[in-house]
């Protein structure tokens, strides 16, 4: 089996510096696809910030009325410098999907936002090549210079 191609990958959210403003990332269409894991990867979090992770939905492509999905969020403590919070969402009841970083009281750097979306009805999946660069699959490789 060959995982990378069940998959689509895309970066919704690049560095975001030092700061206390909430961030979103990009909005993710789940048509034709059942999940979608969000990695959110923190760098430096500053002592005494109040910082956590939540999904939201919408019916709406641009986002105009996201909405929190109950039990979502995930507190990020200010010891979790250089960690993840990963969030796997399994068949939403909305068609666009994002992840919100709430930052507030002290800074926390945010390295970047990917979403791996699962379970297509149509595969192989394409990865957004906006964000990814490539998908090397390797089977079985000899060892010896990369």
């Amino acid at each position: 089996m060959n995982l990378g191609k069940e998959l689509k990958f895309t970066q919704v959210k690049t560095a975001v510096a030092a700061g206390t403003t909430d961030i979103n990332s990009d909005i993710i269409d789940m048509a034709n696809w059942d999940g979608v894991l969000f990695i959110t990867s923190f760098g430096t979090i500053t002592a005494g910030a109040v910082t956590s992770v939540l999904i939201q939905q919408d019916t709406d492509s641009a986002g105009g009325t996201m909405t929190a999905l109950l039990g979502s969020g995930q507190a990020v403590a200010d010891t979790d410098d250089d960690k993840c919070v990963i969030h796997d969402l399994y068949k939403p009841l909305e068609r666009y999907v994002r992840a919100t970083v709430d930052r507030g009281t002290q800074n926390a750097v945010i390295n970047s936002i990917v979403a791996v979306q699962y379970r297509g009805s149509k595969t192989p999946a394409t990865n957004d090549s906006a964000t990814v660069v490539a998908l090397k699959t390797l089977v079985s490789p000899a060892e010896g210079a990369a």
